[in-house]
């Protein structure tokens, strides 16, 4: 990293959330960090999103293109950016003005870390928030074999370590940024900031509680299994190959479940067992179950009590 003050850059991939955009640009352009970088890139929406767009001409790049999915317009925006340290920011989720310095200080201080990552909040389609989520301390072991991956908005990384790492898997559509955790975790340390630094969007099109298309709901098991072919994997986490792969199958179950695959799930679920028997009969495997099940409307139910409490006030 040069010396002073590295110049940041943060990439933005805009696609149909144009009731968001807006809120997102302005959490980057609050920054009081001097050296950030914003590039946002629309991928072929067809909302208002070049609307909102417009009434930022000339004051960051902005890229229109055909729809090439997450993973390719991240490479593509980093691939022109200028900054020794990269980030994203998805459409509907936001930074706290500080989140970018906070992060520079973290890696000044830690020069053998390759990225950081801040606590956030969750927060509903107002931007109320909902509930804070203190992320826990990255440990490669448990993010392998557990999936628990405790990065989310507000992570950045350096230059190099990305360029390291081949940038984003174009392939994967539901979890490439758990795919990317892992392939950086590979390449040195991943720093926790304990702050809350950024806002995660919980709502009716957000991907993360969406039912997913078969292909998409199998990508667990294709990560964990390209990971164990990765020459660099140290022994210590490879001998953990059975778990690791028996959660992949129970993460991939619980996504055919939510998109009511009852076979798939079955299927997922009797690889589990056969690969870590203890596994399916864990508390982890009932949280699944659960999550598939009640997840995303467990939140559209809080958040409309929420409004429904702030109406009446």
């Amino acid at each position: 990293m040069k010396a002073g003050s590295p110049p940041v850059s943060i990439v933005i991939p805009a696609y149909n959330h144009a009731r968001y955009l807006d809120e997102a640009i302005r959490s980057v352009l609050a920054q009081d960090y001097p050296y950030v970088e914003l590039i946002v890139i629309d991928d072929g929406s067809t909302d208002a999103t070049h609307e909102v767009l417009q009434q930022y001409a000339g004051q960051f790049q902005i890229i229109r293109q055909q729809n090439s999915g997450q993973s390719a317009t991240l490479n593509r925006g980093w691939q022109i950016s200028r900054g020794d340290v990269l980030g994203y920011l998805s459409a509907d989720d936001t930074l706290r003005p500080h989140a970018v310095s906070q992060a520079i200080a973290v890696l000044k201080d830690n020069l053998n870390a390759v990225g950081v990552y801040p606590d956030f909040c969750l927060i509903d389609p107002s931007s109320a928030v909902i509930r804070t989520v203190n992320a826990a301390r990255f440990d490669y072991q448990r993010v392998f074999t557990e999936f628990e991956c405790p990065p989310g908005p507000g992570a950045f990384f350096r230059r190099s370590a990305w360029q390291t790492t081949g940038g984003w898997n174009p392939v994967l559509k539901q979890m490439p940024d758990f795919d990317f955790w892992l392939r950086l975790g590979l390449c040195g340390d991943l720093i926790h900031i304990a702050e809350v630094l950024a806002g995660f969007r919980v709502h009716p099109g957000s991907l993360t509680f969406s039912p997913v298309a078969a292909a998409r709901a199998d990508e667990p098991i294709l990560i964990i299994t390209a990971i164990l072919a990765d020459p660099r994997v140290p022994a210590e986490i490879a001998v953990s190959r059975n778990v690791a792969l028996a959660n992949a199958h129970i993460v991939s179950a619980q996504l055919h479940l939510r998109a009511g695959r009852l076979r798939e799930f079955w299927q997922r679920a009797h690889t589990a067992y056969k690969l870590n028997s203890r596994g399916v009969f864990s508390i982890r495997f009932a949280r699944a179950l659960a999550n598939a099940v009640a997840n995303r409307a467990g939140h559209r139910i809080l958040w409309t009590l929420r409004g429904m409490i702030r109406r009446s006030q």
